[in-house]
């Protein structure tokens, strides 16, 4: 049985999934403008309040006189019309072929369901580990999902490897106490400063041959 994740010094590797292994940021904007037009909201402030966040996170900042169930719903509707535009980043599931299958786990603010519908459709292995939205009372950037993740893994949160895109992700991966390498595929590099690391691909944040795009200087 594999003990580690040698050449990344790191027990285990945590992933987010939307922004790091599915590139989605054009469904959820535009999922997400259409649920506030319909609404009479603003779909640029709505778009920004989503980001790395939960849908009963998201509602409850933009519209909490809004009952969840039926937005949820409504959401759910217009998510699975779009779905046929999702796709894996390049070279993503390669890399994660590559993985000790007992060592990762994906840490993600969408549903359990969809998840784990889009990752078998866009032939991403699935890891033994996830936590989902539906699994925590508190989403990112509360440190809890990555808490839980470790601790399924049997890692202290400070041996785990934490890859996100998201400022509500990273901060979540900080507070749980873990190291944090941030992709630069949905945020500018200014957005995600919290980071340890900036990347431009998961490839380039496992891989130290690839070399960061960024890397933050001790203090």
């Amino acid at each position: 049985m594999t003990t580690g994740l040698p050449f990344l010094g790191a027990r285990a590797l945590l992933l987010d999934v939307d922004g790091v292994l599915i590139d989605s940021a054009a469904l959820h904007r535009r999922v997400w403008s259409a649920w506030a037009v319909l609404r009479g909201l603003d779909p640029e402030a709505v778009w920004a309040a989503s980001q790395g966040r939960r849908r009963p996170d998201v509602l409850a900042l933009v519209a909490p006189e809004l009952a969840f169930p039926e937005e949820d719903a409504l959401l759910t509707e217009l998510s699975l019309a779009e779905e046929h535009t999702l796709s894996a980043f390049p070279g993503a599931v390669e890399v994660l072929r590559t993985l000790p299958i007992d060592r990762w786990a994906v840490v993600t603010s969408g549903g359990g369901a969809a998840v784990r519908r889009r990752m078998a459709r866009l032939g991403l292995p699935a890891p033994p580990v996830h936590v989902c939205a539906n699994d925590v009372r508190a989403g990112k950037p509360d440190p809890e999902g990555y808490l839980r993740a470790a601790a399924a893994l049997g890692a202290p949160p400070g041996d785990c490897l934490v890859v996100e895109d998201s400022p509500a992700g990273v901060a979540a991966g900080k507070a749980a106490g873990c190291t944090v390498h941030a992709l630069t595929t949905t945020h500018a590099a200014e957005e995600l400063a919290a980071a340890d690391g900036l990347f431009d691909s998961l490839g380039q944040a496992l891989a130290g041959r690839f070399g960061p795009v960024q890397r933050r200087s001790p203090d």
